[in-house]
């Protein structure tokens, strides 16, 4: 498979499309709320904890009340329950914190809690469960959360229809008839249907369980049960899915509108400079034309850039035409006088006398000698075409020739700096002085003045001037007036080329006597 040029510079490497990228973006910016769906984890495990704290809070204060009733009944030690285990390298002695530990990314969540056995209650702790059973239902109302009085052996005390039921099989009433704090996760019982959207959540179907000992003496006196359903993010999304809704379509719409703008602005103008290119390059001139649209500054910034080096280009390449054609003509005259009479020698030399024969002789060396001089002064106009500025400075005074045809005169800033090289502005003095001559000056005079960092040179002669039907044609190319005695018409072309690739320029300016040329060069 061969590969145009573009491609061999471009390489082979895959690209997206400019659209592709578009879409891939719009689609991020549509997924990023999405996507903070999967930060509600960590909110949710935070609510966990926040209510774990508050019932650790709740169970702490009835503990107290309770523990104050059962000192104040005078039970005594044998009816209590357990000892609580030694507490040991507590830096916070007296106080015992107890710190939220549930995890809902690691913990296990236990089945729904198994309903309690029916056993006998301790008439003393009756007693105290009844007179605390307006309390906790008080707070209930408030806090909205479950509260289960437990007596040391586990039997439910106080806590609405599971009075008179043991719950002492529950793993983390367990743990806190043995005096250790406990808390589990476990299923709630949903008291209506769940809607669709807590399918995506964890924490929308869990219960927290805290299990708080109450201590008399020494001794468990009994076990706070509490428990409640923690708050959730999603619930809340689902109580205002229609705000959550309209959010969406906002999103939708927004995400809508950047991908139109950027259409507009960005992906239009750069396929349609696109296909400017590729008209262009089929050879279409009307297609170096501003776009329709260019959407950004940088867009009519880059479409400038791009359609004046095509109009560069464009004339460049009719340059280079308009130049061939000149080469040819002025080639294929001395060539055909050559040829015929190289012709003629060949085919009626015998018959010719001595000054006939020298006569074309003649002919063919000074036509030879021509192509010789066009051939020498197309090689001058190349390399003044490509010859870069190096950055040397030189004045008029060192780079006037020394061995001059004849007479030239520096009339003022023959020291002025030149950011050109001394052989690129002797190359140049050359050509206008030698021009100057063959049109019968005898005087050139060079004035230079500095402006704003330019170097403005004035060059002058005697001579019979430039007629104004040929002003116009002076630096084309091959346009001479002594075409007879061997002029090229090159040599204004190598003066004005050179003057270009050093950010130069020469125009032919109004003169009372003579010829006049105005060079405008950068000053060092």
């Amino acid at each position: 498979m061969r590969l145009t040029t573009s491609h061999r510079w471009i390489g082979r490497k895959w690209r997206p499309r400019l659209a592709t990228v578009v879409v891939a973006i719009l689609i991020l910016v549509m997924a990023l709320p999405l996507v903070g769906l999967f930060f509600f984890r960590l909110y949710e495990n935070q609510l966990i904890r926040q209510t774990e704290a508050e019932l650790i809070a709740q169970g702490a204060a009835i503990a107290a009340i309770y523990a104050r009733d059962v000192r104040d009944a005078g039970i005594s030690t044998d009816k209590l329950g357990a000892p609580m285990p030694a507490s040991r390298g507590n830096v916070n002695y007296p106080y015992l914190p107890i710190e939220p530990s549930l995890d809902l990314a690691s913990d296990a969540i236990l089945p729904t809690r198994s309903a309690g056995q029916a056993a006998t209650i301790d008439p003393a702790f009756a007693a105290i469960g009844a007179r605390l059973s307006g309390i906790l239902d008080a707070t209930q109302k408030t806090t909205l959360a479950g509260f289960r009085l437990l007596d040391p052996r586990g039997v439910v005390i106080a806590g609405r229809d599971e009075v008179g039921q043991s719950l002492a099989e529950v793993p983390e009433v367990q743990e806190a008839l043995a005096g250790r704090y406990a808390s589990e996760l476990r299923l709630r019982i949903p008291d209506q249907p769940t809607p669709p959207l807590y399918s995506v959540s964890r924490g929308t179907r869990v219960r927290v369980f805290v299990a708080m000992p109450a201590v008399v003496d020494g001794h468990v006196a009994g076990v706070v049960y509490v428990s409640r359903t923690p708050n959730n993010i999603v619930k809340h999304l689902y109580g205002e899915r229609g705000k959550v809704t309209a959010a969406a379509i906002a999103i939708l719409g927004g995400t809508l509108l950047i991908g139109l703008v950027f259409l507009r602005t960005v992906s239009r103008p750069i396929y349609a400079l696109i296909d400017r290119t590729q008209r262009i390059a089929a050879g279409e001139r009307d297609a170096i034309r501003p776009l329709d649209h260019h959407g950004t500054r940088e867009m009519a910034e880059l479409s400038a850039a791009f359609l004046d080096m095509a109009e560069k280009l464009q004339a460049r390449s009719d340059s280079i035409q308009t130049f061939a054609t000149h080469v040819s003509h002025e080639l294929k005259s001395p060539l055909t006088a050559i040829q015929g009479a190289a012709e003629l020698l060949r085919d009626s030399g015998a018959a010719m006398d001595d000054a006939e024969r020298r006569r074309f002789s003649n002919n063919i060396v000074t036509d030879a000698g021509r192509l010789n001089l066009l051939v020498r002064r197309l090689l001058d106009l190349a390399r003044a075409e490509n010859r870069a500025p190096s950055g040397e400075i030189t004045s008029i005074s060192a780079a006037l020739p020394v061995d001059s045809r004849l007479a030239v005169r520096v009339e003022a800033g023959g020291d002025t700096s030149l950011r050109m090289s001394t052989e690129n502005a002797a190359i140049v003095l050359t050509n206008l002085i030698d021009n100057s001559a063959r049109h019968g000056a005898t005087l050139v005079s060079i004035t230079t003045t500095s402006i704003d960092g330019k170097a403005r040179i004035l060059i002058d002669d005697d001579g019979a001037g430039i007629s104004p039907s040929n002003r116009a044609r002076i630096f084309e190319p091959f346009f001479t007036t002594r075409r007879e005695s061997g002029g090229t018409g090159m040599g204004l072309g190598i003066v004005l080329a050179l003057l270009k690739a050093h950010d130069g320029t020469i125009r032919l300016v109004d003169s009372e006597t003579g010829t006049r040329f105005e060079i405008i060069l950068p000053a060092a």
